[in-house]
């Protein structure tokens, strides 16, 4: 289902049919692959913003990266999930919550969150996320959420109302879109009333709270096609669907999330799928033709900061 912008880009000062678009890494810090690709993918522009997974290993090298340079715009991705089988990570809280599984690591998998944690645990976890970036001395310039923990999009049951206390009370904008559009790619049906309404009535709070969201999230599939058969998909194909995405874009402001990485043995190691279109995803960042692209359709490229200033009165 396909809705209107709202005035955000005029709050912004651009034009009321301009295209803008946010070029955002997730999973900083997840792991050193991670860091290695998207640091410098922000210090030299191909990306416009990034979030990192604090409670993850290789957070502290991010959360100094980020804090040692401040022109980089870097957020907060919340975690509450963590997905791989040999890879995983702990909340910040400790083991002793409803946040955690039968071996004290956060849930893999977004329904066991719906299902097990609590409001309050849920609202101190992703406190202390926050905290700790702030106190490593980075200028956080939003929030989001990994694997869309918070969202409702398995049971209902969403932790929506703790995350905008939170971005409200720190005058953060919030990963959160007004249009279904894209949103397959972290697993909402489109044609799904009730999260329709879900998202409408999310949207209304957010509103109410004078935290600032997106009009559309945009991604593309996580996995290659065919990975690890003969008929895996190139790289090719990966900037062929980019570039159509970006083709695509429509008046408004749209988040394009990626997960660039570095390739190689500690990628493979850490995750079980998806490593080589990581790996395409860093080098297609800096393709030429996807920035010819962006300069053809006339994008707007924006940042997360943009916004915050828009939330904070700045602008």
């Amino acid at each position: 289902m396909s809705a209107a912008p709202s005035d955000l880009t005029a709050r912004l000062g651009l034009g009321a049919d301009a295209r803008a678009i946010i070029l955002n890494a997730d999973d900083l810090g997840m792991c050193r692959a991670a860091n290695r690709a998207v640091l410098p993918l922000l210090a030299e522009g191909y990306l416009d913003s990034s979030t990192v997974m604090v409670p993850c290993p290789w957070a502290p090298d991010a959360l100094a990266a980020a804090a040692a340079d401040p022109g980089l715009d870097v957020g907060v991705h919340l975690v509450l999930t963590s997905e791989w089988t040999r890879y995983r990570w702990r909340p910040l809280t400790g083991i002793g919550t409803s946040l955690v599984d039968d071996a004290g690591y956060f849930p893999a998998d977004v329904e066991a969150v719906e299902r097990r944690a609590t409001d309050t645990d849920v609202a101190v976890e992703l406190v202390a996320q926050l905290d700790a970036a702030l106190s490593a001395g980075v200028d956080v310039s939003h929030l989001d959420n990994h694997m869309g923990s918070v969202y409702g999009l398995v049971t209902g049951r969403s932790f929506l109302p703790v995350v905008l206390e939170l971005a409200a009370a720190r005058g953060l904008p919030f990963r959160l879109p007004r249009s279904l559009d894209g949103l397959e790619a972290v697993g909402a049906d489109p044609s799904d009333a009730g999260f329709r309404r879900l998202l409408d009535a999310a949207a209304a709070a957010a509103d109410a709270a004078g935290v600032v969201i997106l009009d559309r999230l945009w991604t593309h599939p996580f996995e290659l096609s065919g990975e690890g058969t003969a008929q895996e998909e190139d790289y090719d194909a990966v900037k062929a669907g980019f570039l159509d995405l970006l083709r695509r874009v429509r008046p408004g402001v749209t988040e394009i999330y990626l997960h660039p990485m570095l390739p190689g043995d500690e990628l493979a190691d850490a995750v079980d799928y998806g490593a080589p279109k990581r790996g395409h995803e860093e080098r297609l960042l800096r393709d030429p033709d996807v920035a010819a692209v962006i300069a053809a359709e006339g994008l707007v490229r924006v940042g997360w900061r943009d916004l915050r200033a828009v939330q904070r009165g700045e602008r």
